[in-house]
């Protein structure tokens, strides 16, 4: 690596995909100079990311573990107002300061607070003036508006509560979606941290990015009265707008921006239906680790390339996507969700981890569809249309 910069690589933004691809370089590659700039005081932020166990290799199940602040073997249970399943797919959850436990001391001091104002493939300015420089640049500040990229809107809040008494949940429940619609696909998430501890997570499929905190945090309340729990106190509470894709032409999302290398949600590396990133951010972390060229040019060209490879085997669930947003009434998406949990437990583990085959397809697409059928037809026909990819 040549020593006339700053660092090696600088990764911009301290979120997810940063986090794994420096985790992942100091494990495998310890003398590269790894410098990550993150705009608030700790890496992560504030969230959870959940997988299944199907998601990832076992392999990388170990060594997200220290990050991992709990697990679920016995899998996970939907409800629907026609229909109530236990699946027996492990799930996982990694916090943010459990992340930010794990890689922050493997920085020191390459941890850098202040939010970056330039970003170009010779390095970074901060708000303050410094100037940083490094042999290669990844842009991972998170997802930006895009013209370019037609999306739909999974946002919710969640709350960590504990319970005046247990709550009697041994395993998450993904989707209830028994509760009210309210115009969009609505459902309540729950993850049993400790007996007495939840958190209950309000969660909608919308058209617009808009979050309505107060309305969802009065809904939770109700939620939680609804199961007969009494909160003795919030432990934490989080929030998100997490892209859906639906369509997008993904030459122009990659020309948009700073010619600089992209990671996570900044680079379209999503999950389309479900949101979830954090599959994408094992993979893409591994992928930048074993790459001898760590400059600007070669990982601009390595994300890019990966990005669209993903964006093009994934036309199948932004086709879904459509239909759940532009064929299904908003107040009824949620039929489309109960009769795909209708299908077997490998078509689910499947389908969540991006890995559907050709006979998966056709069970998720055959019968009578939730949605009606020349609506359902028209999004079939406009496969393609406006993306490049």
């Amino acid at each position: 690596m040549p020593t006339d910069h700053d660092f090696d690589l600088i990764l911009v933004g301290g979120g997810l995909a940063s986090s794994l691809i420096a985790w992942r370089l100091a494990m495998d590659r310890p003398e590269v100079r790894v410098c990550v700039v993150e705009r608030d005081g700790a890496l992560g932020g504030n969230h959870t990311w959940s997988i299944f166990d199907s998601d990832i290799a076992p392999v990388d199940r170990e060594w997200l573990t220290p990050a991992i602040g709990h697990r679920w073997p016995d899998g996970y249970e939907v409800y629907f107002p026609r229909r109530s399943r236990t699946l027996t797919t492990g799930y996982s959850s990694l916090t943010s300061e459990r992340l930010h436990a794990a890689v922050a001391p493997l920085l020191g001091d390459r941890l850098i607070l202040g939010e970056a104002v330039v970003v170009d493939p010779q390095g970074v300015t901060l708000s303050d003036q410094r100037r940083l420089t490094a042999t290669g640049v990844i842009d991972a500040r998170g997802p930006k508006a895009t013209r370019a990229l037609d999306l739909g809107w999974q946002s919710f809040v969640g709350q960590t509560v504990r319970l005046a008494a247990p709550h009697g949940l041994t395993r998450p429940t993904i989707m209830d979606a028994t509760v009210e619609q309210f115009g969009a696909y609505r459902f309540v998430y729950l993850l049993p941290f400790d007996a007495r501890t939840v958190m209950v997570e309000d969660t909608y499929y919308t058209d617009s990015p808009v979050l309505d905190r107060p309305a969802l945090k009065q809904r939770i309340d109700g939620y939680i009265r609804s199961r007969g729990w009494t909160v003795e106190a919030v432990v934490a509470e989080e929030e998100g707008v997490l892209p859906i894709a639906m369509d997008g032409d993904i030459d122009a999302f990659w020309a948009d921006g700073p010619p600089v290398a992209r990671a996570g949600l900044l680079a379209g590396l999503f999950h389309p239906v479900t949101g979830y990133s954090l599959p994408d951010a094992v993979l893409l972390a591994r992928l930048i680790a074993d790459q001898d060229d760590l400059s600007s040019a070669s990982l601009r060209r390595l994300t890019e390339t990966y990005s669209k490879r993903v964006w093009r085997d994934r036309a199948f669930y932004r086709l879904l996507n459509r239909m759940l947003f532009r064929a299904a009434d908003p107040g009824q998406r949620w039929r489309v969700f109960e009769r795909f949990y209708g299908l077997s437990d490998g078509v689910l583990r499947r389908f969540y981890a991006g890995r559907s085959t050709r006979l998966d397809k056709l069970r998720i697409l055959t019968g009578k569809p939730p949605v009606p059928f020349g609506r359902a037809l028209l999004q079939v026909r406009e496969t393609g249309r406006g993306s490049r990819s």
